[in-house]
């Protein structure tokens, strides 16, 4: 990891963190994913080292989110944005549109032409990985492009890893970490976003507007996700031995 990249840790900080690429490796298929033994119980000690002040923001569902990291509860945002669980359990959404159930169908077809590629259904947007046909980039850029460009001012086409994802226009992760920051016990403390991925840059970029820092994964971690879990767990340490105070 290049140190000198990182912030110090402080138990100030209110500590966002995106999920696959950043905590979790990568895999074929978004459900073939592994939480590694030991990642559940190092967040929850920093959760509670900082007072309860850590949120996972992910481009997954909350519903997947909880599925992985269960049986902890922790603040989240999901769906980029579009659906925030708040400290105190509540679910809140900006009421992004909906993706057109014309789309869905069309996309949802996409594995029958194209064998190997992946279309998830979310509630705010619709993915399609292509990473078992890495081939299909092109033309199933231009495809979704084509839908968006029906209702620009609406959706956007955005690029994940090895995906294509029509979202919502005026959701994404910087305007969830302004949202969990106006909650106890985030607010008032120092933001700092972690991620790896372009969705992740608007976080990182709120953050940073609201006087802390973006730590790009690519940029700080050549190891990937594993440096990140190192990292975490030397944050865990200093807290714990009163970093920050």
């Amino acid at each position: 990891m290049t140190m000198d990249l990182l912030p110090p840790p402080s138990d100030r900080w209110a500590l966002f963190l995106d999920l696959d690429g950043t905590l979790i490796d990568l895999a074929p298929r978004p459900d073939l994913v592994v939480i590694p033994p030991g990642l559940v119980a190092l967040l929850r000690e920093i959760e509670h080292r900082l007072g309860g002040a850590l949120a996972i923001v992910s481009g997954r569902s909350l519903g997947q989110i909880q599925a992985l990291l269960a049986p902890w509860r922790p603040v989240m945002a999901g769906e980029h944005g579009a659906f925030c669980r708040l400290p105190s359990g509540m679910v809140v959404s900006p009421d992004p549109p909906a993706v057109p159930d014309s789309w869905r169908n069309v996309l949802g077809e996409l594995h029958v032409t194209y064998p190997g590629v992946i279309v998830e259904q979310k509630t705010s947007a619709i993915a399609v990985h292509y990473r078992l046909a890495p081939a299909r980039e092109t033309v199933l850029r231009a495809l979704m492009q084509a839908l968006v460009d029906a209702r620009p001012d609406e959706f956007l086409l955005s690029p994940a890893h090895m995906a294509w994802e029509i979202r919502p226009r005026g959701v994404h992760k910087g305007t969830a970490v302004r949202r969990l920051m106006r909650e106890a016990p985030l607010e008032g403390r120092v933001p700092v976003f972690i991620g790896d991925d372009v969705t992740d840059e608007d976080g990182m970029r709120a953050a940073e507007a609201l006087g802390g820092c973006g730590v790009h994964v690519q940029r700080c971690f050549p190891q990937g996700a594993s440096g990140v879990r190192a990292w975490l767990g030397v944050v865990a340490t200093k807290l714990r031995d009163g970093a920050g105070r």
